[in-house]
């Protein structure tokens, strides 16, 4: 069973940020905690951000690849905000994949 979570945001919630962003770090890390863990971490909009220098959520993120999720990144959106030359962990991809990533989920959840 496949299973694919969509991080389109860099926080997780509308208001205050610093907390969206305190309760994005938390989920990550439950996370890893997780079983089973998804399948797939697709990020699009400002959610590609998580994977990118800086990130406060790196440590999460490489404890869920490790442990063989694929994390998806918007290629777009990465050129967006100019960080394809600061991707920190993950791999680009296109919409079309993506689309193939979500239409052939079990069970896509959205944050």
């Amino acid at each position: 069973m496949t299973r694919a979570v969509i991080i389109k945001s860099d926080v997780m919630g509308i208001d205050p940020p610093e907390l969206g962003a305190k309760l994005m770090g938390s989920y990550l890390r439950k996370l890893c905690r997780a079983d089973p863990k998804p399948s797939s971490l697709v990020f699009y909009g400002t959610g590609v951000r998580l994977a990118a220098e800086g990130t406060p959520v790196l440590d999460a993120l490489e404890i869920l690849h490790k442990a063989g999720v694929d994390l998806v990144l918007c290629s777009t959106c990465l050129g967006f905000f100019q960080l394809k030359d600061k991707i920190q962990i993950g791999r680009m991809s296109d919409m079309v994949e993506i689309i193939s990533i979500l239409t052939t989920s079990d069970h896509v959840v959205t944050l």
